[in-house]
């Protein structure tokens, strides 16, 4: 493949996805002449377009690029598509979003953020403190920054904030400087096939950390042993066995007050304007990266408390006295329980009910015992049918699947116009909608219910 840098012309498969079209800003914004598909327009393809990418809807390759000197394209795109295999017939150079970002981390000094759940908190929180504090760096997040409404942001500083995927093993092509890692829990089995499988690929990721690099890892997790590398930093949210953890956590006001301890640190009385005890710990770590790269304490306590969050992650839709609207991208059972338990200990007394659409046919047959326990401990629980993405439908595995193993019955399957019919006369005060699918679409005309 070409240098990066030499890179003047490029055609991406997929450019609506959140982590292509961080790459396709990266080389639009350093002069690229940039062009994709993608099967559906969205409001991030027409911010695309606006930015001067130009963009179709159809698979069509009398639409394509023929002089892309690269085409990059998502993991998601069947192996039938017709601009796809085009350019790999004719001899294009064909790669995937992870070896544009493997060669970014080959350049770059690289921080990477990998782990079942947490990654997208953390890289946004730590590519926002070092844009805020004035230090830089090139950020590729998995998600929209509420600060900037983006997900990519450049800097002349030669440093790269990467969100690294697991799926797809595509993680295991980065190269860091600093590589975190938040979670090992299992997920995207149709992909690894056992958990064991899915911890080796996280272990592995550590292996693959520069030469005098540092890992930056949760305390606690189930192959720490494995875990060992010779610059290793642990962080947990109150375990003092680990090197960095918090103490005086207090909630107010929808956010929480903490110091943050290290063996040869302090910082006192950090301030996150966002809900989510899990985001404390999240902050933990991108205070540890902007603290190993020099940057002064109180500039990062300055950058945490600018810090708005991220769309989708513990996002307030509505938020009043007496009700409130919490959206999450959750979609594993860890994240729901982390989503629910810290909605419900910040709100306290506020009836809970959360609306739930599960992602992947796969992932709700492997994971539905742990979903059916975690959604059981909200007070009331609508389940929408499930997003396919990907997959083609599975004989017997539905949401009532779900539904069936929770403990707490208080639950009903609906259809999206049946739950909007239904929420105007039992919309409780604490309303939560999660998932990874296009439950998100919903989310003004419930906000309009919640609002009454």
């Amino acid at each position: 493949m070409v240098a990066i840098k030499n890179i003047q012309r490029v055609y991406f498969i997929g450019i609506g996805g959140i982590g292509m079209s961080a790459i396709a800003r990266y080389f639009n914004e350093n002069g690229a002449s940039v062009s994709g598909y993608d099967r559906t327009e969205t409001s991030l393809t027409q911010q695309l377009v606006t930015e001067g990418m130009h963009i179709h809807y159809t698979d069509d390759v009398q639409a394509i690029d023929r002089e892309a000197q690269v085409v990059v394209y998502t993991p998601a795109i069947p192996a039938s598509h017709a601009e796809l295999n085009w350019y790999r017939d004719n001899g294009y150079t064909v790669v995937k979003r992870s070896d544009i970002l493997q060669a970014i981390t080959n350049e770059m000094y690289a921080i990477t953020i990998a782990g079942t759940h947490g990654k997208t908190t953390v890289s946004t929180m730590t590519a926002h403190i070092l844009r805020h504090t004035g230090y830089g760096c090139n950020a590729f997040l998995g998600g929209i920054a509420v600060n900037y409404d983006r997900n990519f942001w450049s800097s002349d500083r030669q440093v790269a904030v990467i969100e690294a995927d697991e799926y797809d093993r595509s993680f295991l092509k980065l190269n860091p400087d600093i590589a975190v890692l938040t979670a090992m829990d299992p997920d995207h089995l149709d992909i690894y096939g056992t958990p064991e499988a899915m911890e080796e690929a996280f272990i592995q990721y550590t292996h693959n950390i520069k030469p005098n690099g540092t890992l930056i890892v949760k305390y606690g997790l189930k192959r720490d042993a494995d875990l060992d590398t010779p610059n290793k930093i642990t962080y947990n949210l109150y375990n003092d066995q680990a090197n960095i953890y918090a103490t005086n956590v207090q909630g107010s006001a929808g956010g929480y007050h903490f110091d943050v301890v290290e063996e040869s640190w302090k910082i006192e009385d950090v301030r996150l304007n966002i809900g989510g005890l899990h985001n404390v710990e999240n902050a933990l770590v991108a205070i540890s990266v902007a603290y190993l790269l020099g940057i002064d304490a109180e500039k990062i306590k300055a950058a945490v408390a600018d810090f708005k969050g991220i769309r989708r992650r513990f996002e307030y839709v509505v938020r009043h006295d007496d009700k409130v609207y919490i959206d999450d991208y959750a979609h594993h059972p860890e994240e729901l329980r982390a989503l629910i338990t810290s909605a419900k200990a910040l709100f306290p007394g506020m009836k809970c009910t959360v609306i739930f659409q599960p992602h992947l046919f796969s992932r709700t047959r492997d994971l539905a015992d742990g979903f059916a326990e975690v959604l059981s401990l909200a007070d009331e629980v609508v389940l929408l049918p499930i997003y396919p993405a990907r997959e083609l439908p599975m004989e017997g595995v539905t949401s009532q699947m779900i539904a069936d193993r929770m403990t707490n019955k208080n639950v009903r399957v609906l259809e999206k116009a049946a739950l909007l019919e239904w929420l105007p006369a039992h919309a409780s005060p604490l309303l939560i909608t999660a998932g990874a699918g296009d439950i998100d679409l919903l989310k003004g005309r419930i906000a309009e219910i919640v609002n009454g």
